[in-house]
């Protein structure tokens, strides 16, 4: 489905998707009518480019013919129900990329083939799963990038040309939301992948089922579908489907691609039949079993893009990893204090905690729903204190109590109120929190243990957002130093 010129496009939502959006359609000549809660800074410039400013609405105008909402916005809100009510589609911005890369986009001239994209989604992992892709498809020669929910909007990535009119990139390496993938329907990935798919953002979708199902969308018009065998709901996702590929902790089975003798090894795209070596464990730089599997999965979506074994290994190879990824920021007194920040849902901390033997874990925020209790009776045995902050801090607390009660834990009362940006002296109220909140850990924790922030919630409660709480968590540890 491509896109005619000339719409009424309303855009609801002006974050970094919404004015991607905006300025894309813009240069294709449609008709831009905007809409926000708030007047955002981009707005100025947006108008100047000849788009309208509706203020906040209920209901869509009069005329519109196409409404591309944020991944902000939930299905309930006003506007888009409004919208769904009158017939108008409403889609996001991945749905608007795909179809400006079939046609219409600005610039584009026919010339050159659209670059595919290599798909990934999942609770946990997305991110570092889609740089590892976006380093082995340029370690196999592909002009690639990382966009979507990571990087770049898709919208600016597919329009974008060289400078001899050609598409600027032979492909892409895509992250995508649930959020965003409720509003798809017609993308279709040369291979996708569900990593996993675990307890999380039942507040914006509703249900479990509705967020799984959000997953699920982004197999359906992709000609393989990869997961990773030891999730139960990802891999029955791909099961049903008609190349699935499952990626293996363990010895892989044909189809696979796994681990043997401390080595990534893929029996799923060789031609040989006791497989493939991509890579040797130990030549990663990012570590943890959760880390081995997106390794994997980079891999086999590399493969389907035809990049062979060698280069795979020197892609995984020179990959560094994220900030606030299982990231070490700092060893005291033979204490090690990882920021792991980025891991705002119980799954995500598990994942994380399993990585080290013995941890004082700071956790704590907006839980969003999830039920703590799988991941706390799961890690106990790991736990050497706990630091409690943020808004669900009792739930954790209570989950503690049932599962961890001898272990040893201390409650920082905060985000009861909602992030407060300042508390007088030039200080985030979150960095004065994040300081109490190490100060108790140290207390707790003796040589040998891991300080962990690895939450299992947001952070908007007491911080800006995940990367703010890993900031104020890393400088607090160079405190004490």
């Amino acid at each position: 489905m491509s896109m005619p010129t000339g719409r009424r496009v309303l855009v609801a939502g002006l974050g970094v998707s919404g004015a991607a959006a905006a300025r894309v359609l813009l240069a294709r000549g449609d008709d831009v009518v905007l809409t926000d809660a708030a007047e955002p800074a981009v707005l100025a410039e947006l108008v100047d480019a000849g788009a309208r400013w509706l203020g906040p609405l209920s209901t869509p105008p009069e005329g519109v013919d196409l409404v591309v909402t944020s991944p902000g916005w939930r299905p309930d809100h006003p506007l888009l129900v409004a919208a769904a009510n009158r017939g108008l589609e409403v889609i996001g911005e991945p749905e608007l990329a795909w179809r400006l890369r079939i046609g219409g986009g600005p610039g584009a001239d026919g010339a050159g083939e659209p670059a595919p994209w290599y798909a990934v989604t999942g609770t946990n992992g997305k991110t570092t799963t889609v740089t590892m892709l976006e380093a082995v498809l340029q370690a196999g020669g592909f002009r690639a990038v990382a966009a979507g929910n990571v990087g770049r909007p898709l919208v600016e990535v597919v329009t974008a040309r060289d400078a001899d009119g050609r598409p600027a990139y032979d492909a892409i390496a895509v992250e995508l939301s649930s959020f965003q993938l409720h509003w798809s329907s017609s993308i279709a990935p040369a291979a996708a992948c569900v990593l996993n798919v675990a307890d999380d953002h039942v507040d914006w979708h509703g249900t479990f089922d509705a967020y799984r199902d959000a997953k699920a969308r982004l197999l359906r018009l992709a000609p393989v579908a990869v997961a990773d065998a030891g999730d139960p709901v990802a891999a029955s996702l791909v099961a049903r489907h008609r190349h699935p590929v499952t990626v293996t902790l363990g010895e892989p089975e044909p189809g696979q691609l796994g681990v043997r003798a401390g080595a990534l090894v893929d029996r799923a795209f060789s031609s040989i039949p006791a497989g493939e070596l991509l890579a040797e464990l130990e030549a990663l730089q990012v570590r943890g079993p959760h880390n081995t599997v997106n390794a994997l999965a980079a891999a086999a979506l590399a493969r389907v893009a035809g990049v062979d074994a060698a280069a795979v290994g020197r892609g995984l190879a020179g990959f560094r990893g994220g900030a606030h990824r299982n990231v070490l920021v700092g060893s005291v007194d033979g204490v090690d204090f990882v920021d792991d920040s980025k891991a705002t849902n119980p799954h995500a901390a598990g994942a994380s905690l399993a990585a080290y033997p013995r941890v004082v874990w700071i956790a704590g925020g907006l839980l969003k729903g999830a039920d703590v209790d799988p991941l706390v009776a799961a890690v106990a045995p790991r736990l050497a204190g706990v630091v409690l902050l943020g808004r669900d801090r009792e739930q954790l607390a209570r989950s503690l109590a049932r599962h961890a009660p001898s272990v040893p834990r201390t409650v920082v009362p905060s985000g009861d109120h909602g992030a407060v940006v300042t508390d007088g002296d030039s200080a985030t109220y979150g960095d004065r929190v994040m300081r109490e909140v190490v100060a108790a850990a140290v207390r707790l924790a003796r040589p040998g243990d891991t300080v962990l922030l690895a939450p299992a919630a947001a952070s908007m409660d007491v911080f800006t957002d995940y990367a703010h709480r890993g900031r104020a968590y890393a400088d607090a540890v160079r405190e004490l130093g």
